[in-house]
């Protein structure tokens, strides 16, 4: 059985493609961002990544994520047709103040990388307390620390 697939404007486009790069690489890391309950969900498609070669990075507010994706052929295979993406590749994100990145997990499952990043402590709504002030009320605490002081 052969293989035969011709395309003179796809090949001109992977003939430039190799000549300026050297190599297929991909070119978006599509992503899709999402608040769920105390949490910031970042999705990002790293099809056919082995997790191995994924490198999450966190400093200060910003996330550099790095991941290479090999060819399925080797060096020695006759390559027929590649057309699937591959090479080394990044993406970075910026995170607000709102967030804790020194609390950030990373998971990839079934070639999407899940990074979970948890609201700051400091931005999550909180109860404050609300006091009544009464009038002169220092003023007669001080008057009573003052006759005790007098009688002693």
């Amino acid at each position: 059985m052969t293989l035969m697939r011709f395309d003179p404007l796809r090949e001109w486009d992977r003939f430039t493609e190799q000549a300026f790069r050297g190599t297929r690489a991909m070119q978006m890391m599509p992503m899709e961002a999402y608040r769920r309950g105390d949490e910031f969900h970042v999705a990002l498609d790293l099809p056919g990544v082995n997790p191995d070669d994924i490198d999450v990075t966190a400093e200060r507010n910003v996330i550099n994520i790095r991941a290479t994706r090999r060819p399925a052929h080797s060096e020695d295979d006759e390559v027929l047709v590649d057309e699937r993406p591959h090479g080394e590749f990044s993406r970075q994100l910026f995170l607000g103040d709102n967030l804790d990145p020194s609390n950030l997990t990373a998971n990839c499952e079934s070639g999407v990388l899940t990074l979970r990043i948890p609201v700051a402590e400091s931005s999550k709504p909180r109860k404050i307390q609300v006091g009544a002030e009464v009038p002169n009320q220092q003023s007669v605490e001080a008057q009573q620390s003052q006759r005790e002081k007098a009688r002693a």
